[in-house]
C-alpha cells in the first residue's frame, strides 16, 4: 500500500525516467555515478540481529531526521516550512517572469519539489514519530504548507504562465514527451481547483474542496468507530469475545475469523448496524464530489477521478468489472457450494451461508486440504533471509544490491529502524530505503510505502536521489531468536519492496512524476508483480531456509502454500468487484437514484451473490471510499497487468536479466511520466484489451496440476 496524504496539486505526483530514453534525451551522461561507500554491510545480517544501541556519545552532532539538519529537533520543522515557503515565494515570482518554455516545466517542478521536501516528510512523521512533539510539529507543517499549496493552485498569475506554454501550439510541440506530460499533469491540478472558472465559481470551487476534506476526515474517523449493544440483548456465552463496558457489549470489527458461527454474525449486525450520522456525513462527501466534479467541467466525479489512468473513464472500469464478473460467476458458485459444504458438515443446524461465513470456512478448508499451518513455514522466513532473498532477486533481475548503512545520530525516529543503500553494479548509489519494520506502541498497523524524497535531476545536472520509507509491523528479535514471518508476512514484504523498488529505479527528471506518484490503477502494478515472485518456488528456494539447521524449505510446502491460496479466490475475487462496482456508482451520476444502502443491496445482489442483510451498512466502513474515491477498482486491474507482465516476462524463468532489463526501461523507470497504457505495451509488445485483463485474472484461479503430482508422490 502506498502512504497517504500527498498533497494534491502542485505536490501531488512524482515519478522516474531512465537514462537515454525518449523525453530523456542526454540524462544518463550529465548523471554523475556514485561510487561505493565502504560503511555498507551485508543486508541479511542487519536485519537477524537485535540492535546493540550506540555506545552513549554526549558530543557527537546531531544530523536531524533523514538527515535533514533543521530537523534535530521538533522545533526545526517550523524552520524547515519557513525556508521552503520563502523558496516557494521566489519561484512563484521567476516562472511569472519567465518566457514560457521548457524553462517553465523545471520551475514548476522546483517548486513543487520545494513544498513535497518538507510535506511528504512530515506526513509521515506526523504519523509514525514515537515522540508526540515531533508528530504536532509535522502535523502544523502539514497545514501549513497545504494551506500554502492551495492558494498557489488559486494563484491566476502562475496559471496564466503555464496556459502561455500550453497555448502556443509551435512550443507544446518542441517540448520531448515527458515534458509535455509534467505540464498537462499541472494544468490538471489548477483546472480541478478551479482556477479557469470566473471569480465566483473559483470560491465556490475553493469552499467545496475545504467542505470535502473536512467531511472525509469526518467519514474515516467513523468507518473505525465501535458499535455498543446492550448486554442482554446477546447471549451471555459469547460476551467474553467482545469487550464489556458496564451495561454493553462494545463491537469494534467483524471478528472474521472465529470459530463461533455466532460470534461473526453477532459482530457483523451490530458493527454494521447505520450510524444516522456517518450516513449523513457520506451522502454530503458524495454529493459535495459531485457539486466540484460538475464545477470544472465533469460529468461525474468518476469522469474527473479516471482521467489519465489505465481505465482512462468509468464506461471502461464498469465494462472491466462486469466481464470480470461474468467470467467468474461459475467459479464463484462453485466456491460458495464448497464453502457450504463445510458450514453443513461443522454446523449441520445452521447450515444457510451468509456474507460473515466465507473467510472463517476458506480458512478451514485451506488448512484441512493442504496443512499450511504458518508455525511449520515461519522457521524457514527469517526477515534476515527474506532480505537476503530480494537481494539476490533484484542482483540477478536488475543488477542491483542492497547494503546497510549504519543511520547517523538522530537521523532515525526510532531505534529499530535500519536504513539501506539501494546501489547499481554501474550506474553506483541510486538511493535510500529506511525499513521501520517492528512492531511499537502508537505506530500504525497499515503495511506502507512513503515518498519522503522524489528523484529529479537538478540545474547542476546532479541527481536528487530518492529517500523512501517502508513500514511494516513485525515482531522484534531477540538475543537468540530472530524475528520470523509468516508467509503472509513474507508475501507484504515483497510487496512493500516492490513499491520502494520502483521509486528507486527510475530517473526522472521531474520530482512530480517520480517513482509511484502515477496514476493509482498503475501504481500497484510493480508491487503485486513482486507477489508472483514471492509465490515461485524457484525464487523462494534461494532464501527460505531454517535458522536453526539451514533445512531448505521443501518445494512441495512452497507449491502447497500457493494452490492454498487459490481455495475461495473466486468468490474473494467476486467481492472485490462488488466494492468496486458500488464504488463506481456512489461516484457515478447524481443525484443517486436510491440511498447509499439502497444501491448497496442491489449492487450486492447483482455483483456478489449472497445476500444482503437487514439493518446493515457496510457502505459506512468502506474507508477506501475517501483515499480511492472511484479507484477502488485499481486493485484489480493493477493485478491483472502483473498477471500479464508475469506469464509473458518472468514465469519461464524468474531471474530472467533481460527480461528485468525490459521491465525496468519500458515501466519502473517512467513513474508518472508516461500514459501508463504505453508503458504496459512496451513491456507486453502489444495492447492489452479488457477481455485480455479478464482472462489473465481468471487465469490465476486454476489449479496448479504440479503441486497434485508432487503431493501424490
Amino acid at each position: 500500500m502506498l502512504g497517504a496524504g500527498r498533497l494534491r496539486g502542485l505536490g501531488t505526483r512524482a515519478a522516474p525516467l531512465w537514462p537515454g530514453r525518449a523525453g530523456s534525451r542526454g540524462l544518463g551522461a550529465r548523471i554523475r555515478a556514485r561510487g561505493v561507500s565502504t560503511s555498507w554491510s551485508p543486508v541479511g545480517a542487519a536485519f537477524n540481529v537485535k540492535p546493540q544501541g550506540r555506545r552513549l556519545d554526549l558530543f557527537g552532532e546531531r544530523r536531524g531526521l533523514f538527515g535533514v539538519p533543521e530537523l534535530s529537533a521538533p522545533e526545526g520543522f517550523r524552520v524547515a516550512q519557513e525556508n521552503a515557503l520563502r523558496k516557494a515565494d521566489l519561484l512563484v515570482q521567476r516562472v511569472c517572469s519567465v518566457a514560457p518554455g521548457p524553462q517553465t516545466v523545471l520551475i514548476f517542478d522546483e517548486l513543487s519539489d520545494s513544498l513535497c521536501r518538507v510535506a511528504d516528510l512530515a506526513d509521515f512523521v506526523k504519523i509514525a514519530h514515537p515522540e508526540p512533539a515531533f508528530r504536532e510539529a509535522a502535523e502544523e507543517a502539514c497545514t501549513s504548507i497545504g494551506t500554502a499549496v492551495e492558494k498557489l493552485n488559486t494563484n491566476v498569475e502562475l496559471y496564466r504562465s503555464l496556459q502561455k506554454l500550453l497555448a502556443d501550439k509551435k512550443l507544446v510541440d518542441s517540448l520531448d514527451p515527458e515534458t509535455r506530460r509534467v505540464a498537462e499533469l499541472f494544468m490538471f491540478d489548477f483546472e480541478i481547483s478551479g482556477i479557469h472558472l470566473d471569480k465566483e465559481k473559483r470560491k465556490r470551487a475553493v469552499d467545496l474542496n475545504v467542505k470535502i476534506l473536512d467531511l472525509s476526515n469526518t467519514f474515516l474517523m467513523g468507518t473505525n468507530f465501535p458499535n455498543k449493544i446492550e448486554k442482554h440483548l446477546l447471549p451471555e456465552h459469547i460476551h467474553q469475545n467482545f469487550v464489556v463496558a458496564g451495561n454493553h457489549v462494545i463491537v469494534d470489527g467483524l471478528h472474521a475469523e472465529s470459530p463461533d458461527d455466532l460470534v461473526r454474525e453477532a459482530a457483523y449486525k451490530i458493527f454494521l448496524h447505520p450510524n444516522a450520522g456517518q450516513l449523513r456525513c457520506l451522502e454530503e462527501l458524495l454529493s459535495n464530489r459531485d457539486l466540484l466534479a460538475k464545477l470544472v467541467g465533469y460529468s461525474t466525479y468518476s469522469h474527473r477521478a479516471l482521467q489519465g489512468t489505465l481505465a482512462q473513464s468509468p464506461e471502461t472500469v464498469m465494462q472491466f468489472l462486469e466481464k470480470l464478473s461474468d467470467k467468474l460467476s461459475e467459479r464463484t458458485i462453485r466456491d460458495f457450494e464448497m464453502i457450504r459444504g463445510m458450514k453443513m458438515k461443522l454446523n449441520p443446524q445452521n447450515s444457510e451461508l451468509m456474507p460473515w461465513d466465507p473467510p472463517y470456512y476458506s480458512g478451514v478448508i485451506r488448512a484441512e486440504r493442504y496443512n499450511i499451518e504458518p508455525s511449520l513455514y515461519c522457521p524457514f522466513f527469517s526477515l534476515g533471509a527474506c532480505m537476503e532473498g530480494l537481494n539476490t532477486l533484484f542482483g540477478r533481475l536488475l543488477g542491483i544490491t542492497l547494503y546497510a548503512e549504519q543511520p547517523a545520530k538522530g537521523e532515525v525516529w526510532c531505534e529499530g529502524v535500519r536504513k539501506l543503500a539501494v546501489v547499481h553494479e554501474s550506474e553506483g548509489l541510486l538511493g535510500y530505503i529506511y525499513c521501520d519494520f517492528f512492531q511499537r506502541a502508537g505506530k500504525p498497523h497499515q503495511d506502507c510505502h512513503f515518498t519522503i524524497r522524489g528523484g529529479r535531476l537538478k540545474e547542476d545536472g546532479d541527481y536528487q536521489l530518492p529517500v523512501v520509507v517502508l513500514m511494516l509491523n513485525l515482531p522484534h528479535p531477540s538475543r537468540n531468536l530472530p524475528t520470523l514471518l509468516t508467509p503472509g508476512m513474507m508475501e507484504n514484504l515483497f510487496h512493500e519492496m516492490g513499491h520502494a523498488m520502483h521509486s528507486m529505479l527510475g530517473r526522472t527528471r521531474y520530482q512530480h512524476v517520480t517513482g509511484t506518484r502515477c496514476p493509482t490503477d498503475f501504481a500497484e502494478v510493480p508491487s503485486i508483480l513482486m507477489e508472483y515472485f514471492a509465490n515461485d518456488h524457484r525464487v523462494v528456494s534461494q532464501f527460505a531456509r531454517h535458522y536453526q539447521t539451514g533445512q531448505s524449505l521443501p518445494k512441495n510446502m512452497v507449491s502447497r502454500l500457493c494452490e492454498s491460496k487459490k481455495v475461495g479466490a473466486a468468490a474473494d475475487m467476486q467481492l472485490q468487484v462488488f466494492y468496486a462496482a458500488l464504488d463506481q456508482i456512489y461516484h457515478g451520476k447524481h443525484p443517486l437514484t436510491a440511498s447509499t444502502t439502497d444501491i448497496l443491496r442491489e449492487t450486492q445482489e447483482k455483483f456478489y451473490g449472497l445476500p444482503y442483510v437487514p439493518n446493515t451498512a457496510w457502505q459506512l466502513r468502506f474507508s477506501h471510499l475517501v483515499g480511492y474515491g472511484a479507484k477502488y477498482y485499481s486493485y484489480l486491474m493493477s493485478r491483472a497487468v502483473a498477471s500479464m507482465v508475469w506469464k509473458e516476462c518472468f514465469r519461464r524463468d524468474p531471474f530472467n536479466r533481460t527480461a528485468g532489463e525490459r521491465y525496468r526501461r519500458e515501466m519502473l523507470a517512467h513513474g508518472g511520466g508516461k500514459e501508463p497504457m504505453l508503458m504496459v505495451q512496451g513491456m507486453l509488445q502489444k495492447c492489452p484489451s479488457i477481455d485480455d485483463f479478464v482472462s489473465a485474472l481468471v487465469s490465476d484461479l486454476d489449479p496448479d496440476f504440479e503441486t497434485f503430482l508432487m503431493d501424490s508422490e
